[in-house]
């Protein structure tokens, strides 16, 4: 995939996110972060959203009895992408893994600096640990003003941020054990 092509194809997932993300109620933003930057790459394999929902549910806006607030779905499926870029079509090694690892928290690092912080209660205002709480925020408009906006700016950024890793790696096309 030759670097002109893999940035017309951000581009036009930054449009159709644009796009599309406001007319949903909602999308699951670990899952959507993930497979957007996927779509790109090619790859379209249930794993990878098999991997990505449960995050929401298990770190995004999760309050432990403990008092943790979980990061926001865009930070964690953000931080998988980049796992993925970096990776390529192997197993990463020692220098992928610092590497991939340094990466995501300069992901974090801007989207906090972006908005602010990146535990999603602090962003959106909900506690997704009651199962009650969708409703609510479907009802809130919430999805709609700012957090899907957050999406938006992430894959733009994950692209920013893996420019080396996607020319490298991924130049030769998709990882043919995924699909």
């Amino acid at each position: 995939m030759a670097k002109e092509d893999i940035n017309e194809k951000f581009d036009a997932k930054v449009q159709e996110l644009e796009e599309k993300l406001p007319q949903m109620p909602i999308a699951i933003c670990a899952e959507t972060t993930l497979a957007s930057v996927l779509d790109i790459l090619g790859i379209d394999n249930y794993l990878f959203h098999n991997l990505a929902i449960p995050l929401a549910g298990g770190l995004s806006g999760f309050t432990s009895s403990g008092g943790w607030r979980g990061a926001c779905g865009v930070v964690t499926g953000g931080c998988a992408a980049i796992g993925v870029i970096v990776g390529g079509h192997e197993k990463m090694d020692m220098n992928k893994t610092m590497k991939s690892m340094s990466l995501a928290r300069k992901y974090a690092a801007e989207y906090e600096r972006e908005f602010g912080s990146v535990v999603c209660q602090e962003l959106c205002g909900f506690d997704w640990s009651d199962p009650n709480t969708m409703k609510e925020y479907i009802q809130s408009g919430t999805w709609v003003s700012p957090c899907y906006k957050h999406i938006v700016w992430a894959v733009d950024m994950i692209r920013k941020l893996t420019a080396e890793d996607l020319e490298s790696q991924w130049e030769k096309g998709t990882v043919d054990s995924a699909e």
